[in-house]
């Protein structure tokens, strides 16, 4: 398959690991810092993403990723990265490592205070001279190797994204990661990607061939989803997944919407964002549908369903049949926090392309019908 550009150089398709030693030599990385997690390292995905790097001489392993992001963490790969003289950053695993590894390198440049960095700022530091960054996924819902930030949860409590859209050197996707993922974790991140395509595509802004790449992504995460559920080593449902993953990320420029601002807001109290998109898709897709009439018959469309399918109960069904949480009371999510949730929510960049305008009482209807 050629080579896709966009932001990012992306090598994509089964076996494609095998591109990290020869994209490593094109950038001149000799000791890198390994960015991943010690889930990603006891199932053995590390050393297969990484087996053409075997015979690589101070490669240094920072596997501290917690499972949101934070920037405490960033910190500490930072200070990885100075004390072994690193000359470069390979991410390897889900979403959360490839954003910690961003982050670590936007700090490597000009290790100011991340919170600085920060696209909720009003005026962002600029990022100067980051390392070289490899990223690999090894599942299918971010798709923070083609993303444009790194979403962290800093040391104020926030949860929001450095916007880093040109960061990354070089993306190798190969859906053979993935073949060994867990069932639960195969349907959190895969209904992560599908609220990407989702959302992108109901955002009001203009951009029919950023829309044209969600639906295309949502058609192939939707018919594959359960397959890939069902059958973890089912090869070209993974292949499908992980493309789908991948476009819904290059569609972030086109902005999301409540699903995510209400995701962001939960997720800063450590809650798995995958899990929280799929459980939020159907209520926001509710709350939304007054002023999507022209595009829900386009999503069912994409889907392979009659224009008239009821999106709302079939999101519903359809995170019941992958074995996903029915609400947010089943996360331990509190019903007092609600109003803090809801003014967070509003704070988030993602509620400015909300298709509706909400308010606090609307994101507070919101989160109880999800509870």
């Amino acid at each position: 398959m050629a080579i896709l550009s966009f932001n990012t150089k992306v090598h994509f398709g089964h076996g494609e690991r095998k591109q990290l030693v020869l994209e490593s030599a094109k950038l001149g990385i000799k000791r890198p810092l390994f960015v991943t997690d010690k889930g990603v390292r006891a199932a053995g995905v590390f050393a297969r993403a990484t087996e053409t790097l075997s015979e690589m001489q101070g490669a240094v392993i920072f596997d501290q990723t917690p499972p949101n992001p934070t920037e405490d963490a960033a910190v500490a790969g930072l200070l990885a990265y100075q004390e072994n003289r690193c000359d470069g950053i390979i991410g390897v695993g889900g979403g959360a490592t490839l954003d910690l590894a961003k982050a670590i390198a936007v700090l490597c440049g000009d290790p100011a205070p991340l919170w600085e960095y920060c696209n909720r700022n009003a005026s962002p530091r600029p990022i100067i001279n980051p390392p070289p960054l490899i990223l690999m996924p090894t599942t299918s819902g971010s798709g923070s190797e083609v993303g444009r930030s790194a979403v962290i949860i800093f040391n104020n409590g926030i949860k929001a994204g450095v916007g880093c859209p040109t960061i990354v050197s070089t993306a190798i996707c190969d859906p053979e990661l993935t073949l060994t993922l867990p069932k639960y974790m195969t349907a959190a991140t895969g209904m992560d990607a599908l609220s990407h395509c989702v959302e992108t595509f109901c955002s009001p802004l203009i951009n029919p061939p950023i829309d044209a790449i969600a639906l295309d992504g949502l058609t192939r995460l939707y018919q594959n989803i359960e397959r890939a559920v069902t059958d973890g080593s089912d090869a070209e449902a993974r292949w499908h997944m992980m493309m789908g993953a991948l476009e819904g990320a290059v569609c972030f420029q086109k902005g999301l919407g409540a699903v995510h601002s209400v995701s962001h807001s939960l997720g800063a109290l450590g809650h798995h964002h995958g899990t929280l998109n799929a459980i939020m898709l159907p209520h926001v897709l509710a709350i939304n549908a007054p002023v999507l009439q022209e595009k829900l018959p386009l999503l069912c469309r994409a889907m392979g369903l009659t224009p008239a399918t009821d999106l709302v109960k079939l999101f519903l069904v359809l995170n019941q049949k992958l074995g996903l949480p029915s609400g947010l009371k089943e996360l331990g999510v509190d019903s007092s926090s609600f109003q803090t949730i809801a003014r967070a929510s509003l704070s988030d960049n993602a509620h400015k392309t909300n298709p509706r305008t909400l308010t606090e009482t609307d994101y507070c209807s919101l989160l109880s019908s999800a509870w």
